[in-house]
């Protein structure tokens, strides 16, 4: 099978993002975004989707939102390309993750076609060093560019560290599933022979 690998480099007014992917990697994650939560979450994607996941983001107006915006993006961005015309892949998946009282499930098409619905639940105005909104766009922007069609909730739960830390496993385990490659499937796995 080819090599599933994508290096993206993102610079702009204000922030400096390199990411490398490794779909068929073994889940060895090295982040540095300078936001500690930050870092968590995207290592938790790393670890449980068992990709291998390298991130440097920093920043150039001293602006958090840019640099979780861009961080996000650039990740999504880097999958999208490693997984190339998507031959051979299961595509559909599904996973639901707890953690202690919350419960997150996603469903996943690894369709060409941008699409998702995110409800994460958050109450608080802030998790960790990251605010609520903040944390949304977080989600947001990774979805739209994985360019992908991806159905993400937050079913229930009383803590809002949880419920993002379910979210983010969640949909890590669904995208290690609909990317694995399908002994049966020979081609794009779509009746339009196209994703």
């Amino acid at each position: 099978m080819k090599s599933r690998k994508s290096v993206i480099n993102r610079k702009t007014k204000e922030t400096n993002v390199s990411v490398s992917v490794n779909i068929d990697g073994m889940g060895k994650t090295s982040i540095s975004t300078g936001i500690n939560f930050l870092d968590h979450l995207i290592t938790s994607f790393g670890k449980h989707s068992m990709m291998d996941l390298k991130v440097t983001a920093k920043s150039n107006d001293g602006i958090i939102h840019h640099l979780i915006e861009d961080a996000a993006i650039t990740i999504g961005m880097a999958v999208d390309k490693a997984l190339d015309t998507r031959k051979g892949i299961t595509r559909f998946s599904y996973a639901a993750v707890p953690m202690d009282e919350s419960l997150a499930e996603v469903s996943i098409d690894l369709i060409k076609r941008p699409y998702y619905k995110l409800t994460l639940g958050i109450k608080r105005a802030k998790i960790e060093e990251i605010s609520k909104e903040d944390l949304e766009h977080f989600f947001q922007s990774l979805l739209q560019n994985l360019n992908s069609c991806i159905h993400l909730t937050v079913k229930y739960g009383d803590n809002d560290h949880h419920k993002v830390e379910a979210a983010i496993k969640s949909l890590a385990v669904a995208l290690r599933a609909a990317s694995s490659y399908d002994k049966k499937q020979k081609g794009i796995p779509s009746t339009k022979g196209s994703m």
